[in-house]
């Protein structure tokens, strides 16, 4: 058996409040479908894989990424990748496997590539959302997979579905964990919720399941969230994604737009202040729509040895 090495990247910022990933769009047929910037591995060209995958996202999109780190690697029997190494345009390989990875940048500029554009997560991951206190595509699919855990063959399996839903798509917010995003779309292909699921027999996926993604490059965007999700809470990752100078408003709202949650406000600058993550400025913006807004940074200097601190996400 042949492999092939394939690179996808996860290129994250935050743009007018709203968490955004880059994407292409490939020509599909009478259709178009969104992709991961992704290429292959050539050893004789680059001497590691970050060296590649930063080589092929600027080809790809014309854009430059900034922190970089590994996330999985996707090699499942049957996965298609949308590198010139793909088995559709090479008989000789018999399986592709992606190494995916995550790649945080605090700028969202217009990109060279005309088919390459930011989109924004909940397109995609829409039952992801919360900041509304309520989620429309959430209430949609609960029916469709209380009735997939309805019609188990057995007692037993019929319990289990149920416990799964119910801890994945809890009807309560307490219980619901932010960072089980790859976990919720995995039961949702399973189920046949998800456009993916019905890539061989034509049919679409369920209404307010988000749209699909080529190849498994939404399953490789999951795990993407759900490892950003959770670095906020133990490395300042956050401030990857973050301007120079920001206000601590701006500082909620793009940690909101990653979270999918509506924080608390008064916690979070509690909380923020003993971390000593940031300092003021001394200087005010103006443009806020309201009242004037102190300015900060991200004091690096003094958390460069000490990045096993994150920030706390209280709800409200």
């Amino acid at each position: 058996m042949s492999l092939a090495i394939e690179l996808s990247a996860v290129v994250v910022t935050v743009r007018d409040n709203e968490a955004v990933v880059l994407c292409l769009t490939l020509p599909k047929g009478e259709t178009e479908a969104f992709a991961l910037p992704s290429g292959p591995f050539l050893p004789q060209n680059h001497r590691t894989f970050d060296l590649a995958l930063r080589a092929f996202v600027r080809e790809q999109t014309g854009f430059a990424i900034g922190y970089v780190e590994q996330l999985y690697s996707f090699g499942d029997d049957g996965r298609q990748g949308i590198a010139a190494s793909a088995p559709a345009d090479n008989p000789e390989v018999d399986r592709v496997v992606s190494v995916g990875y995550l790649a945080l940048t605090p700028e969202a500029g217009s990109q060279a590539r005309f088919d390459a554009a930011w989109q924004p997560f909940h397109r995609f991951f829409p039952w992801e959302d919360w900041r509304l206190g309520e989620n429309p595509a959430l209430d949609a699919l609960r029916p469709a997979l209380l009735h997939w855990s309805e019609t188990a063959e057995t007692t037993s399996e019929r319990a289990l579905r149920l416990r799964r839903v119910a801890t994945l798509f809890p009807e309560d917010f307490d219980n619901w964990n932010e960072e089980r995003v790859l976990d919720r779309y995995e039961l949702l292909y399973n189920v046949g919720l998800a456009g993916e699921a019905h890539r061989h027999d034509g049919a679409a996926g369920a209404p307010f399941s988000g749209d699909p993604m080529t190849s498994d490059h939404r399953r490789i965007l999951a795990t993407g969230l759900s490892r950003l999700r959770g670095k906020l809470k133990y490395r300042p990752v956050i401030f990857e994604l973050m301007p120079e100078r920001f206000t601590l408003l701006e500082l909620q709202k793009s940690l909101e737009a990653l979270s999918g949650l509506r924080l608390h406000k008064q916690n979070f600058r509690r909380g923020l202040e003993r971390t000593g993550f940031v300092r003021p400025l001394g200087v005010m913006r103006e443009d806020t729509g309201g009242r004037p807004a102190e300015l900060y940074t991200y004091d690096q200097e003094q958390f460069r040895f000490a990045p096993s601190l994150g920030l706390s996400l209280p709800r409200a």
